[in-house]
């Protein structure tokens, strides 16, 4: 999608503005008037119209900060920062802040560290409280590291999972997080075999990326509400792959073309993960954590497949099929939550994109992540 706006301009016709975004949008099949766009479209028009009409809005964020995920409410936590440590990684690759939680009773010996990535217009703090996974942090005795995306790398603060830049090794987010990983492991006693990574929306997308990019460094991944490795380029494809459409990676060998000069991106990292995904979630199809599971089970070959299907004690029914392999270990966790919309699995409603009515997504991944045997497969 071409940039509609002015890289410089006095000002400009908010309303033709407003129908070039809708128009946009239309294209890719998504209607804003439907009840998980209504967030977006306002937010679209708050900032097209601010204060009265004889003022103009500030010229709209290139498209790499186009919105790409409905808004967060401000939660409390927003408003008072949580008693965990803020810190600001600097790298080549640019500069990011992030929270480090660690917790007051934890064993001698080097222990596991979690990242957690947040969604869009979410921040550390929020996604913190949403997911309660510091508490399970004190409980289990290991490190969480909350990298936060930043307004200038993109408006939404989501991360940036559909650039070509940010979808490789040592460049761009994954060469962030990689950096900020190995900043808290120098600062304190982490296992290098227990490194995870964890995230909602954009930020399991990227975990996902993670994954694939440094299976060196993360042990397993933990995906909620995600899309698959390679599924956008660029803006246009990741709304149509949010919306269920295929593009970078198809099935049954069929694969549409890449965006111009980009290469076809394929999962090949054998990395356990463990994925969440709400059936009734119209933000990110479904469809989309069907397909990470698809990409693993072509990395991993699993040997056997096995489902339960049962109800959290919030009421929330699921269904759970686990993949291992032959030696009967679990290396695929898939998670199916009937009825549930884009919305962390039992999380707190003091963070954004909750749902209480379970299961809890947070506690089942840190039990897949330390279920997970120390010594790993070579990467491929």
């Amino acid at each position: 999608m071409k940039n509609p706006f002015p890289a410089q301009a006095p000002g400009y016709d908010a309303e033709a503005i407003t129908a070039v975004i809708e128009r946009a949008f239309a294209s890719a099949g998504l209607d804003t008037s439907s009840a998980p766009m209504q967030g977006l479209r306002a937010t679209l028009r708050h900032a097209l119209h601010p204060g009265s009409a004889g003022r103009v809005a500030t010229p709209a964020a290139p498209e790499r900060d186009a919105v790409i995920d409905v808004p967060a409410r401000v939660t409390d936590s927003d408003r008072a920062a949580d008693s965990f440590e803020r810190h600001e990684f600097h790298s080549p690759a640019g500069a990011r802040a992030y929270k480090l939680f660690v917790p007051a009773h934890r064993p001698p010996a080097p222990c596991p560290l979690i990242v957690m990535l947040h969604g869009c217009t979410q921040s550390a703090d929020d996604f913190a409280a949403g997911t309660r996974m510091n508490r399970l942090a004190q409980a289990h005795g290991f490190l969480v590291v909350y990298p936060e995306q930043s307004a200038q790398a993109n408006a939404s603060r989501c991360w940036n999972w559909f650039q070509p830049q940010d979808q490789r090794r040592d460049a761009g987010e994954p060469a962030l997080i990689a950096g900020i990983v190995q900043e808290v492991a120098t600062r304190h006693a982490v296992d290098p075999d227990r490194i995870f990574v964890a995230g909602l929306s954009a930020g399991a997308a990227m975990a996902v990326v993670m994954g694939e990019t440094y299976p060196d460094l993360i042990a397993g991944i933990g995906v909620h509400s995600g899309l698959p490795y390679g599924s956008a380029q660029d803006i246009p494809s990741a709304l149509a792959a949010m919306k269920g459409g295929r593009h970078a990676a198809g099935s049954h060998g069929a694969r549409a073309a890449p965006a111009a000069g980009q290469p076809h991106l394929h999962a090949v990292q054998r990395v356990p993960l463990i994925v969440f995904h709400g059936d009734r979630d119209h933000t990110v199809q479904h469809s989309n954590g069907a397909r990470i599971v698809e990409q693993a089970c072509q990395a991993h070959e699993p040997s056997t497949r096995s489902t339960h299907r049962g109800e959290a004690p919030g009421g929330r029914p699921y269904s759970r099929t686990v993949h291992a392999s032959a030696q009967g270990l679990v290396c695929i966790e898939s998670w199916t939550l009937h009825g549930a919309g884009h919305a962390w699995s039992g999380g707190d409603a003091r963070g954004s994109y909750t749902d209480a009515s379970g299961p809890d997504a947070s506690a089942e991944m840190v039990r897949f992540f330390l279920a997970l045997p120390a010594a790993r497969p070579p990467a491929l």
